[in-house]
């Protein structure tokens, strides 16, 4: 191949970069839970009915949906306002939706 074929696909890799390093960075930390080096706060301390490394994990898949979302429906070249239109009621409803499903379990468990 050339290199211009090459140079037209220079994001994809950007993108699998930073998508791997965030994957990564999740996986390392699960791994670090099993074997039992993560401090005792984030593994044992709850705050809504979940773990402070459940909270973690939500928020850095959240940071991976919203890079996907930017880069693969070509939102990442449109208007910043527009961008958020798109994003914000997913940032918001999916901890809602969390919130929802919780408090639900939680009352069910209580019920027993």
């Amino acid at each position: 191949m050339s290199d211009e074929q090459h140079s037209g696909n220079w994001w994809i890799w950007k993108v699998f970069w930073i998508l791997l390093a965030i994957t990564a960075f999740e996986v390392m930390l699960g791994i670090l839970k099993v074997d039992g080096y993560l401090p005792e706060f984030l593994v044992f301390d709850t705050f809504l009915g979940l773990a402070w490394l459940t909270h973690i994990f939500i928020v850095l898949t959240l940071i991976k949906a919203g890079y996907i979302v930017l880069v693969f429906m070509h939102l990442g070249f449109e208007e910043k306002s527009f961008r958020w239109t798109i994003l914000v009621p997913a940032f918001i409803l999916v901890p809602y939706l969390l919130f929802i499903i919780l408090s639900e379990a939680t009352h069910a468990y209580l019920m027993m």
